[in-house]
């Protein structure tokens, strides 16, 4: 069962409690901090595209990463209504490809989470390195243990009008593997006479007495800020810091979710070596 797939469809209805406008003025204030105020920016594990459509309104020419049809479905008809020019590529962000270098790349809601093994986190990480500008800069945040262990064993139900879902979540702290099967229930749309007798006048939706019943299966692993850190260093890029998300609050030990900033490194003084030897 892949992850993500029949879920794209009431993705944003269920995910409603989430701030994006205040995480993209925090990434936005970030990326303008460091002199990054427009230019080509990458998002990976996009989803349904909402990140990606603020970072553009922000001014930022987007690009949108992810390895799901249906979400990227979901981000076209974002795309189609709000006008902007957005790429969306659908890739593996573990193998990611880019027709060039670009000024910042950014993965929010816990999409690396999903890389749950140190080898595919740090060949992500090398091809991030490889992807930014010199001295780009690479946003992204994490689950930490803290949060997984909060939910632990549990059981998460939710009823609306518009789709329910249960949720069932099993924490192994020994291995650090967060895995939850997504149980949802979907209304058909049935069609119904328009009323009044105006000509031209046919069909429309309605959700149905009939739900459409899927099953996910979802699997995140916990990573150490000590973890990251090493990875990001190992992949040849510059750790910059680690703050609780979104805020300018340092990590601590009780951090539930943790917000990451590295640098590009290594591309300048390869173009310099690369100058040089042309030179003779």
């Amino acid at each position: 069962m892949e992850s993500y797939s029949e879920f794209a469809e009431v993705y944003d209805m269920f995910m409603d409690n989430v701030d994006y406008g205040a995480w993209c003025a925090a990434i936005t204030e970030c990326l303008r901090a460091d002199g990054i105020r427009d230019g080509l920016v990458c998002e990976l594990g996009c989803g349904t595209g909402t990140m990606t459509e603020r970072l553009a309104a922000a001014g930022f020419d987007m690009i949108g990463i992810d390895d799901s049809p249906e979400m990227l479905q979901e981000a076209m008809e974002k795309r189609m209504e709000s006008g902007h020019d957005i790429l969306y590529l659908m890739q593996d962000m573990r193998e990611f490809e880019l027709y060039g270098t670009v000024r910042a790349i950014v993965s929010v809601c816990d999409c690396i989470n999903y890389l749950t093994s140190g080898e595919d986190l740090l060949r992500t990480f090398r091809l991030v390195n490889n992807y930014l500008d010199p001295g780009g800069l690479f946003l992204f945040d994490l689950n930490m243990a803290p949060k997984y262990e909060k939910i632990g064993s549990s059981t998460i139900a939710e009823n609306r009008p518009e789709g329910s879902f249960i949720w069932e979540n099993e924490y192994d702290r020994a291995a650090r593997l967060n895995t939850y099967q997504l149980t949802l229930f979907v209304p058909e749309q049935r069609k119904s006479p328009e009323q009044g007798d105006l000509p031209g006048q046919g069909e429309r939706s309605e959700p149905g007495d009939l739900f459409r019943r899927y099953e996910e299966l979802h699997v995140q692993r916990a990573y150490t800020a000590e973890e990251i850190r090493a990875l990001l260093e190992q992949a040849g890029m510059e750790f910059l810091w680690a703050k609780e998300a979104y805020t300018e609050r340092a990590a601590a030990p009780d951090s539930e979710r943790v917000w990451f900033a590295a640098r590009e490194h290594g591309k300048e003084w390869k173009m310099r070596r690369e100058t040089q030897e042309m030179r003779g």
